[in-house]
C-alpha cells in the first residue's frame, strides 16, 4: 500500500503522515474551540458555516506551502516575524473580546445567578462566522506550523507531479479535519440546552474559551520554524 501510493502519487511514508495528521488534528486548537463554541451557541447550521472558514483557510494555507511559503519563510526571518507576531495579536485580540463578553455575562445577571440566556448572548460573538473562522484558521499556529513543517515533509521532491501529491495530501487533512469538526459540532449542539438556561456558564465557557486564544497566541510569538 505505502508503495503503491509512493509510486503513483508521490507520497512519502503515507501511513506515518495519516497517524500523524489525525493526531494533530485531534490535539485541542483555535479552530476547534470557536467551532464549539459557534456550535453550543448558535447551532448546527451556523457551526458548519464557520467549519466552511476553516476548511478554506487551511486549504489556502495547503497552497501556500505548496507553493514555496515554508521555504520563503526559513529564508525572509523579516517576513517570519511579520506574520507570527500579526497572528499572535489577532489571536490575543479574539481572547480578550471573549474575556470582555464573558465579564459582561457575570455582570448582567438579573433577577438569579442562572438566570435564562438567550442564544444571542453568548460567549460567541455576533458576525458571521464563515470570515472569522477563515481569519482564525489563517492565524492557528497549530496549523501554521503544521502546513510548512510537517506537511510538505511527504512529498517526493523527485515526482513528475508534485500537485498530485499535494492534492492527495490535503484531501486527507480535509477529510481528517471535516470528520473531527463534525464530532466538535455534535458535542456542542448537545451542550446548547445548557447554555441556554445558565447565564454563569455561557459566561464562564466565555472566559474560558477566551483565555485559551490568549495562550495560542503566546504559543504562536514563540514559535520557531
Amino acid at each position: 500500500m505505502n508503495a503503491f501510493i509512493h509510486s503513483s502519487f508521490g507520497v512519502t511514508d503515507f501511513w506515518t503522515f495519516l497517524i500523524g495528521t489525525i493526531f494533530i488534528v485531534l490535539l485541542p486548537g483555535p479552530n476547534s474551540l470557536y467551532v464549539l463554541s459557534v456550535a453550543a451557541q448558535r447551532g448546527v447550521r451556523v457551526a458548519y458555516r464557520g467549519a466552511c472558514g476553516i476548511f478554506l483557510g487551511d486549504l489556502m494555507l495547503m497552497i501556500l506551502s505548496a507553493g514555496g511559503m515554508a521555504s520563503l519563510l526559513r529564508s525572509s526571518p523579516g517576513l517570519f516575524y511579520v506574520v507570527k507576531y500579526a497572528g499572535a495579536a489577532y489571536l490575543g485580540w479574539i481572547g480578550l473580546q471573549m474575556l470582555r463578553n464573558g465579564w459582561r455575562g457575570f455582570r448582567q445577571r438579573a433577577q438569579t445567578a442562572d438566570a435564562p440566556v438567550s442564544v444571542a448572548s453568548a460567549a460567541v460573538q455576533p458576525g458571521e462566522p464563515f470570515t472569522k473562522a477563515l481569519a482564525i484558521s489563517l492565524m492557528n499556529p497549530k496549523a501554521i506550523l503544521f502546513f510548512i513543517s510537517f506537511f510538505i515533509q511527504f512529498v517526493d521532491p523527485e515526482f513528475h507531479a508534485p500537485l498530485l501529491s499535494y492534492g492527495l495530501l490535503a484531501l486527507i487533512c480535509q477529510l481528517a479535519s471535516f470528520t473531527y469538526l463534525t464530532i466538535i459540532i455534535l458535542v456542542g449542539a448537545r451542550l446548547a440546552e445548557a447554555f441556554r438556561q445558565r447565564r454563569r456558564l455561557s459566561a464562564g465557557m466565555s472566559g474560558g474559551v477566551g483565555a485559551l486564544f490568549i495562550g495560542f497566541g503566546v504559543k504562536l510569538a514563540s514559535a520557531t520554524l
